[in-house]
């Protein structure tokens, strides 16, 4: 990618050695025959450092194409026109951005914006009858994602969740590993991912714009590995608030979490998020053997392991992966499954609030 985040640039500076090439036990994907036909034009909504990364896999992407940008910044809509060749005509600001409705050359708006702002633009790209893509998380309450859910469905558009991992080869082979039981049943996860960060004007660090602090950054990719590994839905919680190690830096949000999860099946998930080191692993033990990765859950390259022998899996651009599997389900008029819908994103939100509900009064609560 020609564009990486700090956060990109630490994990992937993680990973060196890990990365290196390791006997396959499971043949890499076969590519099929490259698709030619018509794209879904896609407008990105905030042009910060993650939509240059998204803009990066529309350029590899075979069922979508970059066709338009919002922002509230003539800067950039200059070098993003003359780097993307975007016409005029679909460039839009935070002023006219409903005028979209009239633009027939955008089938698709990827909400990219602070988290507080994702609840406006998917209910205003509804609005203008366009099927929405908003990045995780989903919102920064409940009752948000409920009234994003509700929008689109009276507009009739669909609306997807920004889960890349979903179409990432390994973060699929962990799943089938615990969704088929290939080792027994799952009793135990264990899954961090965290960065430290030192920037105070990010906006991630203040929660009028972000929700809340790591949960609701890096800790959302814990939560989710959990989910689709077993399979199920936790039926409780308790959460502890790491200690604050600069209390000039976290003033608004919290600088680390952990959390335990219990699911129906007797499954025990511990995971931690944090803004104070650098850490992205994941490990299930069942009944019959263990399967692991490290890097496993964030921009990769990724590597792991089982009870058999080392996983090899080809890197892949993950956003261009992501937005060919939406784009190809919406260009055939079918519905997206429902495990990247905003459906799993309200799930999602529960369990976070359910979290820091824990962590807030100390006690265990239910999610049932």
């Amino acid at each position: 990618m020609k564009r990486i985040s700090r956060r990109s640039f630490l994990f992937n500076a993680s990973a060196g050695a890990a990365a290196m090439s390791l006997p396959a036990i499971i043949s890499p994907l076969k590519k099929s025959q490259r698709y030619d036909g018509k794209k879904l034009n896609v407008a990105l909504v905030g042009l910060g450092v993650y939509a240059g990364i998204l803009a990066d896999g529309l350029q590899s992407s075979e069922y979508c194409r970059l066709a338009g940008i919002v922002t509230g910044h003539p800067n950039k809509a200059a070098s993003w026109k003359a780097q993307y060749k975007i016409p005029d005509k679909n460039i839009y600001n935070y002023e006219n951005f409903d005028q979209i409705a009239k633009n027939s050359d955008i089938d698709l708006v990827y909400v990219v914006l602070p988290n507080s702002m994702h609840k406006e633009y998917t209910i205003r790209a509804a609005k203008a009858g366009k099927h929405v893509i908003c990045e995780k998380p989903m919102a920064i309450s409940v009752k948000e994602c409920e009234e994003m859910i509700a929008a689109c469905k009276n507009a009739g558009v669909q609306l997807a969740i920004g889960y890349r991992l979903h179409y990432e080869p390994y973060n699929l082979e962990i799943k089938r590993l615990g969704q088929k039981k290939v080792f027994g049943q799952v009793r135990l996860i264990e899954s961090s991912l965290g960065y430290p960060t030192g920037d105070p004007s990010q906006w991630r660090l203040h929660k009028a714009l972000s929700g809340g602090g790591p949960l609701m950054n890096v800790g959302i990719y814990c939560l989710q590995s959990a989910r689709y590994v077993l399979g199920e839905e936790p039926v409780s919680v308790t959460a502890q608030f790491g200690p604050n190690t600069n209390p000039e830096l976290f003033k608004e949000v919290e600088a680390s979490i952990t959390w335990q999860l219990q699911f129906p099946s007797g499954a025990v998930c511990n995971s931690s998020s944090t803004y104070n080191c650098l850490i992205d692993r994941f490990f299930a033990s069942a009944d019959n053997g263990q399967f692991e990765m490290s890097p496993a859950i964030s921009y990769g390259p990724f590597a792991g392991k089982t009870s058999n022998g080392p996983l090899h899996f080809p890197d892949i651009n993950q956003q261009a992966a992501q937005l060919d599997g939406i784009g190809k389900l919406i260009l055939a008029k079918q519905p997206l499954p429902d495990h990247i819908t905003g459906a799993e994103g309200l799930k999602d939100m529960r369990i976070m609030e359910a979290i820091y509900k824990s962590a807030q009064t100390g006690t265990k609560v239910s999610l049932v």
